[in-house]
């Protein structure tokens, strides 16, 4: 008898309490596409009876641990586990400090093991019917002005809408009433004279026709106003941020017509005819709308974490494990075109504020029209590790906190970003940026992949010239970026750094197949005010316009790198200032091409080179006009050689050091490149 009061007692000990079990570890909550919202989420699956079971959204997830909260019962914290499958969210999953777990017992939300749960912005299309070649499906809230879309998600990949020219641009003629070689970058425009037979007054939905101007180095979107065929004048509905040349020269920019129903003709396009509110298909080859999952974005996110810094209120101790995110929205306010540099306004899929301690791991963002994940003022401590952020119509990952002047609790920082794979990205905003990492200190950007995009791989600092910056102690390491720029825009690089950012150091990273529009193709840029940023154990090669580029900026040590292959020149600088603007050492600098070492503005001598290898196949190499002997007159490059540095294997991209290599005579430090990019 004691021992069967004994049991009781300690079956008493986790009894339900409001439905829920009262226990030591974290509280389990379930939900799957089979549940119920009505149903207690103790369950994985439903019982026999269908009367108890998972929740059906994780909104309802959330609802239920705010109340378990409110009766004492998050001690241990939680696990949110959702089951596989797609939850199309009617609005954004939104937490807040209350939702928050603590460093001791966090609330987990994840996946059960083997699990793909797809968190979806959007809302699967149905009810298609044939229409000649298209497939075609009505939709009623479209033609009511309630719902529009811009992009469209089949069998989960991005088709895109019809535009014009099919390969290629066109080019702005010219920018009426403004004379280009007289008027500064920054002059907008609201019209534009185009060649004859680029644009018609007569495409269907003239207004919903979209064009995209690839300026500098920023991509505007415009509507279209008006068409005057026999002027060759487009009038916009809104005026661009930059004049309407392709860089600095006087040369029309490129731009593309996007969203044109004559030029529907591709399998794989579509077109959203949105006064009719009707859906056109041209559907691929085997597609059959029985097996096809179409998708069609609502949100612009699809979590949001909401925080108040300023009132010192934060989300904190909340991690996110093997989730998808996906089909977020894009849209522009009334009067935008776009941005003035990296889409860095552009929002993210999940957008957190004040908000520290958070952990994303091995999740997904895909098909999305925004930045895949931002983080703004007020969050600190974030673990970003081992994600995928593919298919982005923005950027991978966007960071930016208050300035010097703002309290510390809206500073933004010591956040660990890792082993990420981002690519491809830039697909709508294409002067979007790998990792972005605006006016933020203190962060680990380590082993990620940054991989097919239009603009920048990684951008770090963000205070113009040389005012205050809590861009500092950046550590920047092992990452690997290529392929990107792709000839589309200017001004850009590998690495792009900006303001006075000391004790930021990137090291140990490759950068290669840099491509510029024009100028800009860099694979080190130290743009305005870069200040005490050190350099070292980097490989750079194929790049358009140099290994390493400095605009302006003070004591930058550039060091054991090696640049190979610029197609132009090699080394950049372009200001002259009264101080010293970096220090370039025990560096190797190859390539083959015609182009000269130094290119731009050497004419100073406020500069420091030295120990470094420079060969250009045998060819002689003259330095910024000089000869090699007049150059070390100057003061410079005393134990510098011309010389073969001695590669293993160029040709193959094995850039090691044979054991006689003039570089290691100089104190080149060899290092390993075989661990850049994800570890896991």
């Amino acid at each position: 008898m004691r021992r069967t009061k004994a049991f009781a007692s300690s079956v008493l000990a986790v009894l339900l309490v409001g439905g829920w079990v009262r226990a030591a570890g974290p509280v389990a909550v379930y939900v799957s596409p089979a549940g119920n919202d009505s149903w207690s989420g103790r369950l994985a699956q439903p019982n026999a009876g269908k009367t108890d079971g998972p929740l059906a959204t994780p909104q309802a997830a959330r609802d239920a641990l705010r109340r378990l909260r409110a009766k004492g019962e998050l001690a241990a914290g939680a696990t949110v586990t959702l089951a596989g499958g797609t939850y199309c969210l009617a609005e954004p999953l939104v937490l807040t400090p209350e939702d928050s777990g603590t460093d001791k017992a966090p609330i987990v939300w994840q996946a059960p093991a083997g699990a793909k749960p797809v968190l979806s912005a959007g809302r699967p299309v149905t009810g298609w019917k044939q229409e000649g070649k298209f497939w075609v499906a009505d939709l009623p809230e479209v033609k009511e002005g309630k719902w529009s879309f811009r992009q469209l998600f089949v069998n989960g990949q991005r088709r895109c809408r019809p535009r014009l020219p099919k390969d290629g641009h066109f080019h702005v003629v010219s920018q009426p009433g403004v004379d280009w070689k007289k008027t500064e970058y920054r002059t907008p425009a609201d019209k534009f004279e185009f060649k004859a037979g680029d644009l018609k007054a007569s495409w269907h939905n003239l207004a919903d026709v979209e064009l995209v101007i690839l300026h500098y180095w920023v991509d505007s979107h415009l509507k279209i106003k008006s068409v005057d065929e026999a002027a060759r004048v487009v009038e916009l509905d809104r005026k661009t941020r930059r004049k309407l040349t392709a860089d600095f020269r006087p040369e029309g920019a490129p731009y593309y017509a996007d969203n044109v129903r004559e030029a529907l003709d591709a399998p794989g396009q579509w077109y959203l005819d949105r006064p009719a509110g009707r859906l056109f298909y041209l559907p691929k080859e085997g597609e059959q709308p029985s097996t096809t999952t179409v998708v069609a974005p609502r949100l612009t996110s699809v979590l949001r974490i909401e925080g108040d810094p300023k009132g010192g209120k934060f989300v904190q101790h909340v991690a996110f494990r093997e989730l998808t995110f996906a089909h977020t929205a894009w849209d522009l306010a009334p009067k935008d075109t776009g941005d003035h540099q990296a889409a860095s306004t552009v929002r993210g899929a999940l957008v957190a504020t004040g908000a520290r301690h958070v952990t994303v791991e091995g999740c997904t963002i895909t098909s999305c029209g925004t930045y895949g994940l931002e983080l703004a003022d007020g969050c600190s401590h974030w673990r970003i590790v081992g994600n995928t952020l593919t298919d982005l119509g923005a950027g991978g990952i966007r960071q930016n906190g208050g300035g010097a002047k703002s309290p510390e609790a809206v500073q933004t920082g010591h956040n660990v970003i890792t082993d990420n794979r981002i690519g491809p990205y830039g697909r709508v905003w294409h002067s979007a940026v790998g990792i972005l990492s605006q006016n933020s200190g203190h962060n680990l950007i380590a082993h990620n992949l940054i991989f097919d995009g239009y603009y920048t791989g990684i951008s770090v600092g963000w205070v113009w010239g040389y005012a205050p910056s809590v861009s500092k102690e950046n550590i920047i390491e092992f990452n690997h970026v290529h392929t990107i720029g792709q000839g589309l825009l200017s001004d850009m690089g590998g690495i792009y750094t900006l303001g006075v950012s000391p004790g930021t150091v990137v090291r140990n990273n490759v950068f290669h197949d840099i491509t510029s529009h024009g100028y800009g193709g860099w694979g080190l840029y130290t743009d305005e005010g870069s200040t005490g940023i050190v350099f070292e154990n980097n490989l750079v090669y194929n790049t358009k316009t140099g290994g390493f580029h400095q605009h302006y900026g003070r004591e930058n040590i550039i060091r054991n790198n090696i640049l190979v292959e610029s197609a132009e020149a090699q080394i950049e600088r372009t200001r002259t200032e009264p101080h010293l603007s970096f220090t370039f050492e025990r560096n190797i600098v190859c390539w083959s091409g015609q182009g000269p070492l130094l290119g731009k503005n050497w004419k100073d001598d406020q500069f420091k080179l030295d120990s470094n290898v420079y060969w250009n196949g045998g060819r002689k190499i003259a330095f910024a006009g000089k000869d090699f002997a007049d150059w070390q007159k100057r003061g410079l490059d005393t134990h510098s050689v011309i010389a073969d540095p001695l590669f293993v294997d160029a040709a193959k991209k094995d850039f090691r050091l044979k054991a006689d290599s003039p570089a290691l005579k100089l104190g080149f430090k060899p290092f390993d490149v075989s661990t850049v990019g994800p570890r896991r």
